[in-house]
């Protein structure tokens, strides 16, 4: 997934609303989001070549999503799969604190990356590439794209600042933020970061929407947790030219808290 972005205990009636798109090559083999055969609380798409998640939920109210980091032309690799620690944490039990002063510990195991674990009171992030983590998320907006945290690359700035206006009007419907992840506007060249991939390939991957015959916007989801717990889950699926294949909702009732 390379834009993401969240408010966290900003809405009155949600205190954690999510949208993102996961960019990655159209030939690597994945699942649909659907809960998981072999752990049945774990509803979320699921990466055929290595067994883990990009983005997930758990029945019992826990979230976690990952990111990579970009660092020049060719993606980098670790001998354990950045897919695990979303879904080691999702079918666990460790408080999200806890898992990832873990991970933090085992953290040069994986490629560079970002990762949000959290659960109804608390979310947390972590990454191999800022000495500042783990920390806790404060309450508002936050965004993520294949860097840290609230890195102001402009399909992040962008998208905070889009989620930030719905929130105003009170419009953060299921509709507006799957809107919200289609633009496919790529940023002027002066605002773009420089991750060693060139200009072109910088401004080709720039826009919230990617589409690119080989490497592109592959899903599109949105996450609304309401305050009783109960969770609404979506997720648009798209094909190599950008044409929308399915979407996916999912009712999935928590416990009051």
């Amino acid at each position: 997934m390379c834009v993401a972005v969240l408010a966290w205990k900003t809405h009155p009636d949600y205190p954690l609303m999510f949208a993102g798109n996961r960019d990655e090559l159209h030939a690597r083999p994945s699942l649909a989001a659907g809960f998981w055969d072999d752990v049945p609380e774990v509803l979320g798409g699921r990466d055929l070549k290595a067994g883990g998640t990009w983005l997930g939920v758990s029945r019992g109210g826990r979230f976690a999503v990952v990111t990579n980091y970009r660092i020049g032309p060719n993606p980098q690799s670790g001998p354990r799969s950045r897919g695990e620690l979303t879904a080691d944490f999702l079918r666990g039990d460790a408080a999200p604190q806890t898992y990832l002063h873990a991970v933090a510990k085992r953290a040069k195991e994986y490629a560079p990356f970002s990762l949000i674990v959290g659960d109804a009171d608390t979310l947390w992030y972590c990454s191999n590439r800022d000495p500042r983590a783990p920390f806790a998320l404060t309450p508002g907006i936050h965004g993520l794209s294949n860097h840290l945290l609230d890195t102001p690359w402009p399909k992040v700035s962008v998208s905070m600042a889009r989620l930030e206006a719905l929130l105003a009007h009170n419009a953060g419907t299921s509709d507006a933020l799957f809107k919200l992840l289609a633009d496919r506007t790529p940023a002027p060249i002066a605002s773009l970061p420089d991750t060693g991939i060139g200009v072109q390939r910088e401004q080709a991957l720039s826009s919230v929407f990617v589409v690119n015959p080989e490497y592109g916007t592959r899903c599109s989801s949105l996450i609304l947790r309401a305050r009783n717990g109960d969770l609404d889950f979506a997720e648009r699926r798209f094909d190599a030219e950008g044409r929308g294949l399915e979407t996916r909702y999912f009712d999935v009732a928590g416990n009051e808290t």
